[in-house]
This record gives structure tokens, sequence and C-alpha cells, in this order.
């Protein structure tokens, strides 16, 4: 059995399914315009050097007041071991840990802010030094970053002159009030025997 269409028959069906079709959208979830972003609390403060490291005079901090990007920036220890900031004034820093800092800003600014928080982390150990004398390039001092080797110091010293004695080479260090010596063999320290001496903020390598 054969059917037939009318061409006005075939032509309504199509205009009905488009139609159809136009009247069915996705569904997309609305994004609300006021829905502020999260915002992390910063982390406690971090300690490039040693558990337990006292900041020192000209050190470089990094001091943060969340959510108070008008109290937060570098700042750098005095000479007088203080640092100013907006609002508290100067605060002692030397002496203190990073946490026992924060913990100072944070209660003087609690006279202006509601549940202030702050971190403090050391950026620079620049009150950690050693010196360097004797036969090397460059006498004087050099930062003690942590970890920091008897050959990466006399490295940063320029290395040893022609005429240095790398075997009868010796750290001096105070200690309980007292100079104490600490020799040791620079030629078995380059050829990785034996066991380097450890350095303390304070120590001068001497090179004869």
């Amino acid at each position: 059995m054969k059917f037939f269409y009318s061409l006005p028959c075939i032509s309504l069906s199509i205009a009905v399914g488009l139609a159809t079709a136009q009247q069915v959208q996705p569904i997309v979830p609305s994004r609300s315009h006021d829905a502020a972003p999260t915002t992390a609390a910063p982390s406690p403060a971090i300690v490039p050097a040693a558990a337990g490291y006292r900041i020192g005079t000209e050190d470089a901090l990094q001091v943060s007041v969340w959510k108070e990007p008008t109290l937060s920036g570098p700042l750098s220890v005095r000479p007088d071991g203080m640092i100013s900031l907006p609002l508290v004034g100067d605060v002692e820093a030397a002496g203190k840990t990073p946490q026992e800092l924060s913990d100072l800003i944070q209660d003087r600014l609690k006279k202006f802010i509601q549940d202030p928080l702050v971190t403090v982390v050391i950026t620079a150990a620049n009150s950690q030094k050693i010196y360097v004398l004797g036969e090397v390039l460059h006498v004087g001092q050099v930062p003690l970053t942590n970890g920091l080797s008897v050959l990466q110091a006399i490295s940063a010293s320029g290395g040893l002159s022609p005429y240095a004695n790398a075997k009868k080479m010796y750290i001096l260090r105070a200690e309980a009030g007292k100079q104490i010596k600490i020799p040791f063999d620079y030629r078995k320290i380059l050829k990785g025997e034996g066991t380097p001496p450890q350095l303390l903020a304070g120590d001068t390598i001497v090179v004869p």
C-alpha cells in the first residue's frame, strides 16, 4: 500500500519541529556576582635557618597581616634591633624568633584591628656571618646561609692565594667566653676525606 503526503503537510511538520527545537534550551547554572572568592589563611612563620633561629640586626623580613595589604611588606631590622610598622610604630625584633615577633605584632594590632593574623618570614639572614682572613683573594665577611660549608666560604672569598698553607687552616670560635681553635686540612676536605668542621655564626676562618 502506498501513502501519499501533500507538500503543505510536510512543510507544516518541518516548521513545527524547528519551533520545538528552538524552544528547548540547555539550562546553565547562574553564577552569583556577589560571591566572594575564598581566601586562604596565611601559613605560619617560615624560618629558612635552623629551628629556633633568632632574628638579628640587618635581617630582611616579610611581615604579612592577613587582609591588610597596607600593613604588610618587606622590612629590614635596624642596627638598634627595631622595625617600624604602620599603626604600632617601633617594635623590637632582634633576639626574637619569627613566631615570637608575629605574636607581639598581633598583640599590638588588636587595638586597631579585630583578630589580626600576622605572619613573619625571614627572607635573608643577614645577621648571620662568618669571617675569612689570611691568604685568600678577598678578605672579609661572608653571609652564613643555611648549610654553608668551609669550601663554599673559601670560594665566596675568591679562593686561596698561591701562598696559602692549606694544610694548617683553622677556625677561631668564641665559646663560653673563650676563644677556641679548630684546625683542619683544606686539601683533605677537597678530596672528600674526613669530616669538615661545621660553621657557626661569628666564626673566623684563618688561612695562614
